[in-house]
């Protein structure tokens, strides 16, 4: 019998505990990998017991995410070629100079005060000088980055309110008697959350575009790996990272050929009537979720290398985002019949 030795690690910031190294948990991992290709899909919800990586597959993502063309000097991070979602300061500017920066991902603790998330106007300023003077809030930080909210269940509900304003616009407002601000705030709403400690606020549940739901592992030798990997990157903190390097750039280039091939990926008609058909009989509320699955569907096909839609893309597609708007009575779970999905999707023919 093989024998295992416990070692203390120092202290000190050790590295994040790569993305590549976690046991399981695929459609959590694929739900997140869409997203970062496609931040128009619209976020993820990850619900499920304690101690199923949720946080850690989230915080994980720094190092798997690309580079990206930012202002130089914008606070806001604005896009230099993309003028719609520009900043004040930036539409003001007669030169953008870009810079290379990185995609982030920012935590919004359910503790936070609006002041916190929205930023502050400082009145006395605006008074005196006859000029807006603004700090930025968590909002700002999360323009064009990953906005992660732990037990997002248990937010304040005039914070969820702000959020829902944001996600829906993209853009984060500030008034205070009768002076007002904007500024671009568009971002990945990353959330996680264990039913047992309460529900979501339908408003809120759908603006999540993708859903998923985590267990622990059931197989023996999966728990065991999980234990392994976990005291071993506890042991070693940068040798288990260095372990996972090759693996981790390959995700990389992965997700940056998949953004690429994106804008080339085709679908049909049948393929549209084949969502809606799912919709309409599984009584999902609104358009959304008909846009989502789509979005969805091609995303995952750049992902595995298509440039067109393919049934297993809807079915993929059809478990994250369609379970959490089903229509439902009070206290009443979500429930999507995947045999009926399944079976549906084979037998519609050529797509």
């Amino acid at each position: 019998m093989q024998e295992h030795t416990l070692h203390i690690p120092s202290t000190g910031r050790p590295p994040v505990y790569p993305f590549c190294a976690i046991v399981g948990q695929e459609e959590m991992k694929r739900a997140l990998l869409l997203n970062l290709i496609h931040p128009g899909i619209g976020g993820v919800l990850i619900r499920g017991e304690k101690g199923t990586a949720k946080s850690t597959a989230v915080r994980s993502l720094a190092q798997i995410m690309g580079t990206r063309k930012e202002v130089k000097h914008c606070r806001f991070s604005c896009d230099p070629e993309d003028p719609t979602f520009w900043c004040d300061q930036c539409r003001q500017a007669a030169e953008h100079p870009a810079v290379m920066g990185r995609m982030r991902v920012v935590n919004l603790p359910v503790s936070a005060t609006e002041d916190r998330v929205v930023g502050t106007l400082d009145m006395e300023y605006a008074l005196t000088h006859g000029q807006k003077k603004f700090e930025p809030g968590i909002l700002a930080e999360a323009n064009r980055n990953i906005l992660y909210v732990d037990e997002v269940n248990l937010l304040d509900d005039h914070i969820v309110d702000v959020l829902l304003d944001a996600a829906a616009m993209g853009v984060n407002s500030i008034e205070r008697e009768g002076v007002s601000y904007c500024h671009p705030s568009r971002f990945i709403l990353i959330g996680t959350m264990n039913p047992e400690e309460g529900d979501l606020r339908p408003q809120l549940l759908d603006r999540f575009g993708l859903m998923v739901e985590v267990k622990a592992e059931a197989e023996v030798d999966r728990r065991m790996e999980v234990v392994r990997r976990r005291l071993a990157y506890e042991n070693d903190p940068a040798g288990f990272a260095a372990a996972y390097r090759l693996p981790q750039q390959q995700l990389r280039q992965q997700i940056e050929d998949a953004q690429r091939l994106l804008p080339h990926v085709t679908w049909s008609d049948r393929c549209l009537e084949l969502i809606a058909t799912l919709s309409i009989h599984l009584g999902v509320e609104g358009h959304r979720a008909d846009i989502t699955l789509l979005k969805t569907a091609m995303t995952n096909a750049a992902l595995e290398g298509r440039t067109a839609v393919t049934k297993q893309d809807l079915l993929l597609a059809a478990r994250l985002a369609l379970p959490h708007r089903m229509r439902r009575q009070p206290f009443e779970e979500e429930s999507l019949d995947l045999d009926w999905v399944r079976q549906t999707v084979e037998d519609y023919g050529q797509i």
